[in-house]
This record gives structure tokens, sequence and C-alpha cells, in this order.
């Protein structure tokens, strides 16, 4: 993170909206916006949005299924891939 770059007073945000937006969207990298010092929100580019929900859904998954086997609640793969053909058309 580029303190300089990254880090906005709301006051620039009203002032240079279309210029921090083509920043975000050029750079991918998040722009944190302050009020009074204090960071409020967090600007950021859709594609970087996107991919972080996206990671985090896949970590979503990976915590369950780690649960799922600390707990012995699993299914060989023989019987996941019966079940998934018999969903199937």
């Amino acid at each position: 993170m580029n303190i300089s770059q990254d880090i906005r007073p709301v006051s620039y945000l009203k002032a240079k909206a279309a210029d921090l937006l083509k920043y975000v969207n050029d750079t991918h990298r998040p722009v944190i916006i302050t009020q009074n010092g204090e960071p409020k929100a967090v600007l950021q580019d859709p594609q970087s949005y996107e991919n972080m929900r996206n990671a985090i859904g896949i970590l979503k998954i990976l915590s369950i299924s780690e649960e799922e086997i600390k707990n012995d609640d699993i299914m060989p793969s023989e019987a996941v891939f019966e079940k998934a053909q018999e969903k199937l058309p």
C-alpha cells in the first residue's frame, strides 16, 4: 500500500471522484477513504471486488469441508460420483 496514493480524505473524493475512479480501475488497488482522519470506506474496482468475493467463497467451502472432516462426516468419492450421476438427466 502506498499511503500517499491509497489513502484519501473524503474531500478529495468529493472534488476528484472521476480521477479517483480512474486510478482505482487502472491500478486495481483499493483506496481507503478517510473522514476526520479515520478510515470510513474502501473504494475498489469491480474486478478486484469480484475476485475477493470469489476467494472468500472458496475459503468458506474449505472451512466447512475441514469441519466435516474433523467430525468424520465424509463420504467415499465413489458414492459422491454415484449421487452426481443420479442427478444428471
